[in-house]
Order: C-alpha cells, then structure tokens, then sequence
C-alpha cells in the first residue's frame, strides 16, 4: 500500500532514518536498528540495499537512482511509505543547513517517540515564564532554557532569546539565592507579582518554590486555572529535589495536592497553629557544590520535554530525587472530585443527605475466611494508589519489625482520629498508629490501609452537610448525644479532677446545653428508614465545637470501611458489639468462661500459641458474647513470671471462629508493645504511665476477671449459634431485626469521600455500650445481671477504676 499521491512529500525531501537510529546491515541476515534504549531487526533483501543509503541525504530520486533493484521512484516509495509509517524514517526539507544542536535534540525527541524535526521546532517556538515563590533563585533554569532555544519570557514587551553575549540568560548565575521582593538578574519575577495577563502570554510557566505548601501558590494556581494555561510546579533546592506536577485545565490542581501534603504534615499544622501562623514551617536547605544546578537542569529538562509536546505519567504527578540515595519516585496526583476549587465541594454533603440503600452484596471466600465482597488482592488493586508519602493518603504500610513475622501486624502512618492536643499523649500510647492483623501478611496490609484511610474519610474537612441548631428545635429528629455518649451525672459533676487524672481519651465533656446552637449531621436510621441528627463533632474526628464549648467528640466506636457499603455496615455494627460486651465484661469485672481453642482446631491459632510459648507467654480466649447473641471473644496473654505484661484483643463476629481470629489479630497487635520488656521494667513501647502501672502491676492473681471461670466448661464452636449467610444484605437485614428485637435504633452515617472511593460509615446504635470508661445507668449494669453473670447490678463504686485502654 503506497500514500495517497497529495499526501505524499513533495520533491527535494530528504530521506533517512530518523536520527536517533543506526543502522547496521548484515548480508544476507537482517538490517539492525541501533538506538540508545533498544535494537529493531528487519528482514529482507530490499531493505539491506537501500538501508545504507538512508543517511538523510538523498531524496526519492536519488535513492532511486541508486538502489540496484529499484525500477523507478515508486519502488522506493512504497518502502519508504512503509518504513516511515511504523515511525522509523524521517523527512526533512532539502537545503537546510546543518546544526549539530538540533540534530542531537532529534535524537534525543526519537528516543521518546516524537518526531524529532516537529519537536525541535515546538521547543524553539516555546514561551516560557519563570517565577519564584520564597527566596528560589530563578536564573539558572532560565539560562537553560534559554540555551535550548527557548523564549523566556520576563517583563512585557521583553524576552529572552538564545545565548548571545549581551543575553541576561548567557551566564547563570550560582552565586547567593535571589530575593522576592522584586525581578531578579534574570528580569523573572516572583509569584505574586505574575497576574492573568503574564500567564497568557506564555506556553508555560515555571513555578520554583522551597516548599510545595507556600501559601503563595494558592494564587498561582488560581491564575492558571483562569487562564486554562498550564504551568510547571518544582523544587529545585535541598537534599530532595521535586519536579512536578505540570498543572493543566481538566486535572488535579495545587489544591488536590496541598490537601494531600497536609494530611501528611499534621505536627507542622499543630506547631503552625499553636504558634499563630500558616503555612509551612521554616527548614533549613542542605546543599553542596556537586549538587547545586542539578534541580535546575531537571526543571528546565521537563519544561522543555512539555514544550516539545512529550507526554509521559510522571507529568501527572511529583517526581521526588532523594540526593542521598538516589532513588527516585513519582507519586500520581489524582484529582479531588469535591475539591473546592476544581470540583464540586457539594458532593460530601449531598450524599449525606440521601438515605442509605442496601443491595445484594454477594460474599467471596478468603483465605482468612472472612465474609466480606472482594478478596484482599483485590482492595490492594483498587486502593494502593492512595498510599505515597506525598501525594497518597497513606505515607507508608509497613510491617512492625517488633516481634515473630508470623504476627501479620502493619502499621500505616499516624492515627488522625486524635487531637491536635493530643499529639505527646498519643506518640507514648497505643492508639499513636494506624494498624493492620490478619491471618496473612496481605490480609493484615489491607487492614491496615483499610484503617487509615477509614479514619481519613472520618475527618472533619469542611464540606460535611452540618444543620446549625438547638437540640430542642429540632424535635424527634434529634438523638439526645448522651444516649450515644453515656456518661454518668457523677462523671459530669467530678469532670475536672476525673479529666486531671486521667487521659484524653477518657475524657468527660461538658454537659449538653439542650439550648445551644451547634452543628448537626443527619444519619440514615435502618431500622425506622428516616433521618435522624447527631452533632457534627461527635460524628467527625476534629471537627469544630460550637463557641468553643465542648459537649461531644468522636471517637472511633463504630467506624468502619469494607470492600461495600454493606461490608462497612456489618463490620462497623460488630465493633459496636464487640466494644458493647468488653464494657459489660471489664467495668463489672465478671468471670466469663474460656474458649476451647483445641476444639476450634484452627491452625493459624495453633501456630500463634506456638509462637506466645517460644516468647514464654501464655495465651488464652474468654467468652463475652452479651445477650445481643453474636459471638465475642478477648484473647488474653501474659508471662507467667515477673511482670506479667497482660495484654488483649477484641473479636466479635457471627462466626465464633472469625471472632476467636479476630481477637487473636487484635492481641498480635498489642504483643510488639510489651515483647521487648526487661525484668527490670523497660523496655516497653509506650511511655504511659498508664499502660505502665498496668503491665508492671496487674497479675491475674489480683485481676482474676481476665482469667477463664474455673467453674464453667470452656466453650466450644458448637456452643454458639451461627447461621451462615451468603449475601452481606442478609447479614444486614439480620443486624436491623436483632436491633428492632432490642428495643434499639441502627443509624448509618456514609463517611464515603469521592477521592478515596473506599465506602467508610459510622454506625451508631444508642444505648450501646462504649468501652472507655461511661458509667451512665443502663445496660453496663442491667445486661450482666440478665445475662446470669451477677445476682445485682454493681453500684457505681463497685465499677472497675481503670479504664479500658485498648
């Protein structure tokens, strides 16, 4: 197939390989295509005479004339036509004078795909404009571009061009950083000072900062987005240069980015606010003569490449050189679909205000016989990206090197759920991380991805659906927060010396002002299908309290994510169970029966006992199951001599045998704190006095309640009852019923934010019990006399006087 004659060049063209290509002809074998990245081998007599004649200096009918076998000029055509159609021939205009420089820029456009002729052309018609934010200095990138044929642009009615002597850019400048107060030696002036008009004018801008947070690139970006014009965002100074993203009209702006970055710098925020000032903290640059121009060399590379129409996945993102290493890494920028300044900020709070729906949701079997709707492999496939430590959600997963691998315990970056006050109290306790368990290690890294961003999504952000009320104006749509809170009036009454003597997170509120205007949030109620409200600070992590008066705050009880909405449903419910029946156990002290772990026959749970006794522990598993009827367990361990160093975990599930897992998870999660522990009382991983008093001081002797009943026979999975169900809307369909059955209200706030994707919800059922330390009348102290545990209720002094620390 030969090109259509008007399409075909007209006469005088040159033809030859396109540069970044050498060719080598073995006779009779092949002709071989050498390029700096790889080699093409093409067979066939035709090729092998004429392939030494494509140097770039004949046109059709000089290569005709000599080419042996070629008959006339269409001969040649039709190879050509077809070596250039698979990208391998370029045409260039007879006549041109030769110009070493842009015939290595074609070498270097070939290698990356383009045509190199076309590229070198786009590059030399580029505008470019270079600002600073911060003391950046400017020159160095605009002499390199400027020595690649680039037009810099400075001031209106000026540019710079090439490289002559009298050039501003014919000599960068490394001597001390430029300031920003006005244009530097370059005539490129800084950010702020760049408005709608600079922007248009150019085909680029270059945007040098010292921190991707600068306050200044708020207006940058604004200006940019106006414009529809793209610009180049960098780091060209310290131990770690940043290059990226190219910002353009349709993708992700600054602020998609700076969202992510903050999440990732929340003790700079703290210090930031503490001390009255924005943006980012002040750092020292490092830097050495043998680095110095290399950022500079990166930023004006990739401009160029943009200019030359080179398109490449890194471009959508920052790419991060670590000087010291010299390992490098782009992390993808994605686009926040409610992002207040290019998307639509509405959606949280418009799906907030929609019933939540329950579909069939069917379940897949895994290897660590959970019930949920996808596979562990497969939540890595649909939310690995959001882990990066600057552009991700997540900074890193990664494995506690503390204690046996077999544990499965990961950690994933700091626990957001926690205040900014709280930050010295939470980095010496066991809440200071997010974390992973599970059967397996990819079970256990979902996990603890899971959590993360479960309690990302439960972050105050701003754009929550918030009602701005009285609890006594808004009628039965109201829950009352101390049906949910459940403190006791002697709690309220003692609040100042309680909170004085003990941690934030078993903190006692103020009382509720029924008359006070606060925020509220509505949440779906499955059991009577219709909107009931919460305050908003008791349903989000941080989120602001009403002129500074302190009636609630949230916590974690009953958040959840899932591979569905329906799995984050069920599994937020059973924390509240599992939570419900630890209050019920530790706070009356009963004696509650073992399980027998010989008859579960799991081997996982057999490994693990194995792996406590090669750490001198020993390891056993309680029944808790309360009468809501769903199986719950608390696996226990301690050493049996010296400091005992209990230590447990929560389990509650449908399954006895997911549950007995889970609470066998959640005590693998618990070990690497105490594991390294010294008889002489160090060692621990947490500095809380709390935590301390109990692992140095409480022995089973004295708190004989985490110890199985040596009255009961221990429990076997065939004790309970268990009615296996296929579908997660079944499962939630029976959780609606045994709530209905309870006297009690299931209601379902969708935390679910558009750019993670992953369905987060936060269940609340009120009247359940919390597992801190809420001494409220109820069912902490009617359940267990129902249940046989105790022939009366305990008197509030009877309660046990430390509180749940798990």
């Amino acid at each position: 197939m030969t090109t259509p004659a008007d399409d075909r060049p007209p006469g005088g063209e040159l033809l030859g390989f396109k540069r970044h290509l050498r060719a080598e002809v073995v006779r009779g074998e092949a002709t071989y295509l050498f390029s700096e990245r790889n080699v093409s081998v093409i067979r066939g007599v035709e090729l092998e005479e004429l392939a030494p004649l494509l140097d770039g200096t004949r046109d059709l009918a000089a290569l005709a004339d000599q080419t042996p076998w070629a008959t006339g000029v269409s001969d040649i055509e039709g190879l050509t036509d077809r070596l250039a159609r698979v990208g391998l021939l370029q045409r260039r205009p007879a006549g041109a004078e030769p110009d070493r420089r842009a015939e290595a820029a074609e070498v270097y456009w070939g290698l990356a795909g383009l045509d190199g002729v076309a590229a070198h052309a786009r590059t030399t018609a580029g505008r470019v404009r270079v600002v600073a934010v911060g003391a950046v200095d400017t020159a160095e990138v605009a002499a390199l571009l400027a020595a690649s044929g680039v037009e810099v642009l400075v001031e209106p009615d000026e540019a710079v061009v090439g490289q002559s002597p009298t050039d501003h850019t014919a000599t960068p400048d490394h001597g001390p950083t430029a300031g920003t107060a006005a244009s530097d030696a370059h005539g490129c002036r800084p950010a702020a000072d760049v408005g709608a008009a600079d922007v248009g004018a150019a085909d680029l801008t270059v945007v040098l900062c010292e921190d991707y947070l600068s306050d200044e690139l708020a207006a940058v970006d604004a200006a940019h987005r106006a414009s529809g014009r793209p610009w180049l965002l960098a780091k060209p100074v310290g131990a770690d240069l940043w290059v990226g993203p190219a910002f353009r009209a349709g993708g992700p702006c600054w602020h998609c980015l700076a969202h992510r970055l903050r999440g990732h710098r929340q003790a700079e925020g703290h210090v930031q606010r503490a001390l009255g000032r924005s943006g980012p903290v002040p750092r020292p640059v490092g830097g050495l003569a043998a680095l110095d121009g290399l950022g500079a060399r990166l930023v004006a590379l990739e401009a160029v490449k943009w200019l030359a129409g080179h398109r490449h996945p890194a471009q959508q993102g920052v790419w991060v050189l670590d000087s010291l290493s010299l390992e490098s890494r782009t992390h993808p920028l994605r686009a926040r679909p409610q992002c207040s300044a290019c998307g639509d900020p509405s959606l949280v709070a418009e799906a907030t205000s929609r019933p939540v729906v329950i579909n069939s949701r069917p379940k897949v079997a895994m290897l660590s016989g959970d019930h949920r709707a996808l596979r562990p492999e497969q939540m890595l496939a649909a939310y690995g990206h959001l882990v990066s430590p600057v552009t991700g959600v997540v900074k890193a997963i990664e494995p506690d090197r503390r204690g046996p691998g077999h544990l499965n315990v990961f950690r994933s970056g700091p626990n957001v759920a926690t205040g900014d006050e709280d930050l010295a109290e939470i980095s010496a306790g066991l809440r200071r991380e997010n974390g992973g368990k599970g059967v397996t290690a990819v079970h256990a890294r979902v996990s603890a991805l899971c959590e993360a961003l479960e309690r990302h999504c439960g972050h105050f952000q701003g754009d929550e659906l918030r009602v701005r009320a009285s609890y006594r104006s808004l009628g039965d749509a109201a829950v009352h927060p101390d049906a949910c809170q459940l403190y006791h009036e002697r709690q309220f009454a003692d609040r100042h010396a309680w909170n004085a003597r003990h941690g934030s997170s078993h903190r006692v509120v103020e009382p509720f002002d029924e008359e006070a205007e606060i925020d509220w949030t509505p949440l779906w109620s499955l059991t009577e299908r219709r909107q009931r409200m919460l305050p908003t600070s008791m349903l989000y992590y941080r989120a602001p309290a009403a002129s500074g008066r302190r009636f609630t705050f949230a916590d974690s009880n009953g958040n959840a994510s899932g591979s569905s909405l329906e799995d984050a449903v069920v599994h937020g419910f059973l924390e509240l169970v599992e939570r419900d029946a630890a209050a019920l156990w530790w706070y009356n002290r009963t004696i509650q029966p073992a399980l027998d772990l010989d008859a579960f026959g799991d081997p996982w749970v057999e490994e693990t006992r194995q792996v406590y006794a090669d750490l001198d522990r020993e390891l056993w598993a309680l029944d808790l199951t309360s009468d809501l009827g769903i199986p719950t367990v608390v696996a226990v361990s301690r050493r049996p001599t010296g400091y005992q160093d209990i230590v447990f975990g929560f389990g509650a599930h449908f399954d006895p045998l997911i549950a007995l897992r889970r609470a066998v998870g959640e005590l693998n999660q618990m070990l690497p704190f105490v594991v390294d522990a010294k008889p002489d009382g160090t060692g621990y991983g947490s500095r809380s006095p709390e935590l301390l008093r109990w692992w140095t001081g409480a022995t089973v002797e004295d708190q004989p309640y985490v110890g199985p009943d040596p009255q009961a026979p221990a429990r076997a999975p065939w004790d309970f009852s268990f009615v296996p169900r296929c579908d997660l809307r079944d499962d939630v369909e029976a959780i609606e019923s045994l709530v209905r059955a309870h006297g009690l209200e299931l209601l379902v706030l969708d935390q679910t934010r558009a750019d993670i994707g992953l369905p987060v919800v936060k269940v609340v059922v009120p009247g359940l019990r919390h597992f801190r330390a809420r001494f409220a009348p109820g069912r902490l102290y009617d359940a267990p006399v129902r249940l046989g545990r105790l022939a009366s209720p305990r008197a509030y002094e009877e309660l046990n006087p430390v509180p749940m620390f798990v």
